[in-house]
């Protein structure tokens, strides 16, 4: 599976959500704030660090936390585009707390950045926070992260037990390359005598040429041989497990 030209699916607008949970003062709060922002978008670094104990906390969707999508209003207010909106999100990165930090780092899909706040991921991807690392692989990551990154980004989050399923754009990206590092760490695994995570199997499985005997029972299920080359399911298969 190369590389596709295709973007990932950027994350809902938080706005509706938002509307049905923020009560009312909450919500003149933030419309005051994002216009404040967009009249002068100084402002949002006093704005930024208020949110949680003006608009609460809390999970919203599947992707957004009520403070995340509340962050994500006021940077997508900035009225500022390239080098400048991007020298503002790092500011507020590198002065926030890891709260503040996912919501940069969750919100960069929305904003109009190009690969300049790459280093922002490279610098959550470096670190131990794994809710800083699965929200620095989200749509952003998977459309600009450079390949061999990604590949690491990827086996970072099964050492860190991070599941596979919330890496965003595994589908299109993982390729041989990454199936025969998934292959090594789960010989790896073996030979210490312990188990290998399951969702690195439909990776792994989609290159059988890089899974050895000793690794099929592991990999491909006890009693299982190597699957010949016509059996490599399509991109479509690669993330779900076999019955």
């Amino acid at each position: 599976m190369a590389v596709t030209n295709a973007s990932p699916s950027p994350p809902p607008d938080p706005r509706p959500a938002l509307a049905g949970v923020l009560d009312p003062a909450a919500r003149a709060w933030l419309d005051g704030g994002a216009a404040e922002v967009a009249a002068e978008p100084g402002a949002v670094r006093r704005l930024f660090p208020a949110v949680r104990r003006r608009c609460g906390r809390g999970r919203l969707t599947p992707y957004w936390t009520v403070d995340e999508a509340a962050r994500a209003v006021l940077l997508t207010a900035l009225p500022l585009r390239g080098r400048a909106l991007a020298d503002e999100v790092s500011r507020l990165h590198r002065h926030g707390d890891p709260a503040e930090q996912r919501a940069v780092l969750r919100t960069l899909p929305l904003l109009d950045l190009g690969d300049l706040a790459l280093p922002l991921v490279r610098e959550a991807l470096r670190g131990n926070d794994t809710t800083l690392i699965e929200a620095a692989l989200g749509p952003y990551a998977a459309a600009h992260l450079p390949d061999a990154e990604y590949r690491q980004a990827v086996l970072k989050c099964v050492f860190c037990e991070i599941p596979l399923a919330r890496v965003t754009g595994l589908d299109t990206r993982a390729d041989r390359e990454l199936a025969r590092m998934l292959a090594d760490f789960a010989h790896e695994r073996i030979v210490a005598g312990r188990d290998v995570p399951l969702d690195i199997r439909p990776v792994v499985r989609a290159f059988p040429d890089v899974i050895g005997t000793a690794l099929a029972p592991a990999l491909m299920g006890p009693g299982a041989d190597v699957p010949n080359e016509a059996d490599v399911p399509n991109e479509a298969d690669v993330l779900e497990e076999e019955d």
